[in-house]
């Protein structure tokens, strides 16, 4: 039986997940917030490989390796950026969490490292991007059983706040 836990604080110091998703951009090249700290904490040749991928839309995601974190592969995935609730945000963000998730099954990944995807400075309020990720990644582990555990990385305690009352809800 699969289980969701949270955590808080940096998700690049996860020694015991097989991937770390990225909340990343469609270029894959780098940016700010977690994006930023995955790229930094991995080192160069995290950016390099991503160059080779040629980018994600958004709701979708691509492997690479890890380059110098404590796990096998990063998973870049692209949230939306939010716009007020009423352009797709919401099917966008379970389509790239469920995306993540078949591609970290499709590489034996067992554990599943999540930061709070698009709720950084892609402005997606924490409360409905918790309820769209708790749910999106519920259904997808009914479907992807070799997957034991996702980990949701919480920056702060009142993401952290938000997510458990999703995960309870």
């Amino acid at each position: 039986m699969s289980t969701i836990v949270l955590r808080l604080g940096d998700i690049t110091t996860d020694h015991e997940a097989d991937a770390i998703v990225n909340a990343a951009n469609e270029r894959l090249l780098g940016g700010g917030g977690v994006d930023g700290a995955i790229h930094r904490a991995a080192g160069p040749g995290l950016l390099d490989e991503c160059r080779t991928v040629g980018g994600c839309p958004t709701g979708e995601a691509r492997i690479t390796g890890a380059g110098r974190l404590p796990v096998r592969h990063v998973i870049h995935a692209v949230g939306p950026v939010w716009q007020g609730g009423d352009r797709g945000e919401p099917e966008l963000l379970a389509d790239c969490h469920r995306a993540a998730l078949r591609i970290a099954a499709a590489n034996r990944c067992r554990i599943v490292a999540f930061p709070a995807i698009s709720t950084g400075v892609y402005g997606y309020p924490v409360q409905a991007a918790a309820e769209v990720a708790i749910g999106a990644t519920r259904a997808a582990l009914r479907e992807l059983p070799d997957i034991e555990e996702v980990r949701f990385w919480l920056f702060d305690e009142r993401a952290h706040a938000v997510f458990a009352a999703a995960l309870d809800g």
